[in-house]
């Protein structure tokens, strides 16, 4: 009777009722490789073969199956995930294709929106240089 009693005070609004959300069914996560594709300096088809090689599903690499589903339409990847499948990860194997193609140094991964990271150049000032070249 108390612990019924105690239920019966709780509003919707009240914390009891904010950890009753029902789990997301699916994850999907967008990366925009626009300004490097046009460029020339990335290909977005390597990369893609790349994310299926190295995301791992229940700690296997190669394991997709009809769990992760990755799609590349034009200059865009998109990973839809029906597991739990961090955006921080993502960035990760972002990073480490990078790294292993050489192109750390000029790319980085900015997240533009909840669902989507961007790949953007590092901004270099005019200044920097120009301070370099005097002395």
């Amino acid at each position: 009777a108390r612990i019924r009693n105690c239920f019966s005070r709780l509003l919707p609004g009240n914390n009891y009722f904010t950890f009753m959300k029902p789990k997301k069914s699916t994850w999907k996560f967008n990366l925009d490789l626009t300004h490097p594709v046009e460029d020339g300096i990335f290909d977005s088809g390597n990369f893609e073969q790349f994310l299926r090689e190295k995301v791992k599903v229940n700690g296997k690499t190669g394991n997709l199956g009809n769990v992760v589903h990755i799609e590349r339409f034009k200059n865009k990847i998109t990973v839809v995930s029906e597991k739990q499948f961090s955006k921080r990860y993502l960035k990760y194997l972002t990073k480490k294709y990078l790294k292993k193609n050489n192109l750390r140094d000029w790319l980085r991964v900015v997240a533009s929106d909840k669902e989507t990271y961007e790949l953007r150049y590092f901004q270099i000032s005019q200044d920097e240089d120009e301070s370099e070249s005097e002395d």
